[in-house]
């Protein structure tokens, strides 16, 4: 059996049985509990106008979406954030609940809440703004996978959304279906819309990871529906060490990011603010960007924007500076092979080696994670190890991901892994 179907097994039993799952909303105005605040546990980065590839579906007319998101840390009081960022017209929620996923697009029996904004259950958002819901006492455990579902009563563009998600999307038929156990489902998507966070009320010591990069982060090539993206495994593995506790993990990547220019979402410069700085409770970040600013600019499209080696690292240096600012602790990760792959050059090669050496070198990140030692091949160090392949050369295979995950060292995390900070 699936982790989400022996989940909501064990879980359906408790909530039928129980009333203290109620929804309850505090006062309008209400701050969090002394000692503690909020922490982010998931998240996707927007994207919208500014990217390549469309949406899986590009548009919803009195539809409900249900989406199915995999959290890190646990909680009994939750909020979502959802997103207009990259809307130019209101974005109109007719309703939207929170609720355990069971299997497909089921949720479990008695986990169904009601989200609200402001004490109302529709809400306009602003073109160009995100929104919080209300908080809503609500048990999620730790990995647990949770479903959004959000009904949208007018015609609306998919302006903002996450393009890969990795993860079966459900759109209804007609009609308003977010409080149905089994929703039906005319069509599926793998992409997340108007969706971009889900913060828990946690101790003051309870910290967030942000894992920034482009699709090595993202999950590219991973199975759909597993959540064998690395920074899933490093939320497993800090379960597995009970450091989920205090240890949230939120991943920042988009397929096709760079560094120093747009393509796929904004540029990591561009969007580092809201993306790690405005998360809720960061105090670490792990940085795999630069094989993309390497790589694209041997194509023929992107040949006015090549960079050189020390361009990306004055890039990263950037990052740096900026996380430093902010008070958190960056960590630099080694780019993974590329050999073989359709963009690959001797002079991109050239390019990642240079860049490695300096993370690994120059002591400007607080840490290093070498993910081009865990996965690349001994007898030929240019590419992957075979089993760590997905086949295109680029992108780790469901293995992979699990070894780079794995083989994060969670000491990097356990200095100064408590910033007391105002709820």
């Amino acid at each position: 059996m699936s982790h989400r179907t022996l989940l909501a097994a064990a879980l359906a039993a408790t909530l039928l049985g129980s009333s203290s799952v109620a929804a309850q909303l505090p006062a309008r105005g209400a701050r969090p509990a002394e000692g503690r605040r909020w922490v982010g546990t998931w998240a996707a980065s927007p994207q919208g106008a500014l990217a390549s590839f469309a949406p899986s579906v590009q548009a919803f007319n009195n539809r409900t979406i249900r989406q199915i998101v995999r959290i890190s840390m646990g909680g009994d009081t939750v909020r979502v954030r959802f997103t207009n960022e990259f809307g130019r017209m209101p974005l109109v929620i007719g309703s939207a609940r929170i609720a355990l996923a069971a299997t497909g697009a089921s949720i479990v029996p008695g986990s169904s809440h009601a989200l609200t904004f402001g004490g109302d259950s529709a809400f306009t958002i602003p073109a160009g703004a995100p929104a919080l819901s209300d908080p809503v006492v609500i048990h999620l455990p730790a990995l647990a996978d949770v479903t959004i579902s959000l009904y949208l009563p007018d015609s609306t563009a998919a302006s903002t959304y996450h393009e890969l998600s990795a993860e079966t999307t459900y759109i209804s038929p007609p009609g308003d279906h977010t409080g149905e156990l089994a929703m039906p489902a005319d069509t599926t998507a793998v992409s997340w819309y108007f969706l971009s966070g889900v913060s828990v009320r946690a101790p003051l010591s309870a910290v967030a990871i942000v894992a920034l990069g482009n699709s090595i982060t993202d999950g590219y090539a991973s199975t759909v529906n597993a959540d064998v993206r690395w920074p899933n495994v490093l939320a497993r593995h800090l379960g597995e060490a009970h450091e989920l506790d205090r240890l949230a993990v939120l991943n920042a990547g988009i397929s096709g990011n760079r560094i120093l220019h747009d393509r796929e979402g904004e540029n990591a410069l561009a969007r580092f603010d809201r993306d790690v700085l405005r998360q809720p409770g960061v105090q670490f970040v792990i940085v795999l960007e630069g094989i993309n600013d390497i790589g694209l600019a041997s194509l023929a499209q992107f040949k006015d924007q090549a960079v050189s080696a020390a361009q990306i690292i004055a890039g990263q240096q950037q990052l740096i500076e900026r996380a430093h600012e902010s008070g958190l602790k960056i960590f630099g990760a080694t780019l993974t092979p590329f050999e073989r792959c359709f963009y690959f050059t001797p002079a991109g090669e050239a390019k990642r080696q240079a860049i490695n050496r300096w993370i690994r070198s120059s002591g400007a990140y607080d840490g290093v994670v070498d993910f081009d030692q865990v996965t690349r091949d001994p007898a030929n160090p240019t590419r992957f190890l075979p089993t760590y392949d997905s086949g295109d050369h680029l992108h780790p295979s469901d293995a992979g991901y699990r070894a780079m995950g794995e083989a994060v060292d969670l000491l990097l995390f356990r200095e100064s892994a408590s910033r007391a900070g105002a709820p």
